[in-house]
């Protein structure tokens, strides 16, 4: 499997219009915003940016460039950049049509917004862990696991 970054490229250069220039543009905003930034490939073609969880995603369709914020329903956008997924409480999105002209000052407010909002959220989350049994006691078994049989119980 090839790196997301190179998938992302790929997207971008398989658009040799303003899609692919749209979607090389936000690219580059949400690095210089943050260098750490981590690009991802999901839901089978999908560029993901992610700090402490997912920021946002760059989907293209035939007539709009789509950047959804995963949490965008909590951040705050004075410049009311949210155009689309307006009625969740969870996700909103900016709708970016051909011509339109992006206020590149007010993305880069709401990608930090958003990794001010998931950073408290990664701190939070506690590291997978094995639950320790209390002396005496079995480890559970696993999910969907059937109990054994005890020799005590009867047959049919």
């Amino acid at each position: 499997m090839k790196p997301a970054s190179a998938l992302i490229d790929e997207r971008i250069a398989k658009f040799g219009d303003w899609r692919g220039k749209m979607l090389a543009r936000v690219r580059a905003i949400v690095h210089e915003v943050d260098p750490e930034i981590v690009e991802e490939w999901k839901w089978m073609g999908t560029p993901v940016w992610s700090h402490g969880g997912i920021l946002c995603t760059g989907e293209t369709y035939k007539s709009v460039v789509k950047l959804t914020f995963a949490r965008g329903a909590a951040l705050k956008d004075p410049s009311r950049l949210f155009n689309s997924s307006l009625g969740g409480n969870v996700r909103r999105a900016i709708d970016i049509h051909e011509g339109d002209t992006l206020d590149e000052a007010a993305l880069k407010d709401l990608i930090r917004a958003a990794i001010a909002f998931n950073i408290p959220r990664a701190a939070r989350r506690p590291a997978a862990a094995t639950p320790t049994p209390a002396p005496g006691r079995r480890t559970p078994s696993p999910r969907g696991a059937r109990p054994r049989a005890s020799a005590n119980r009867r047959r049919p």
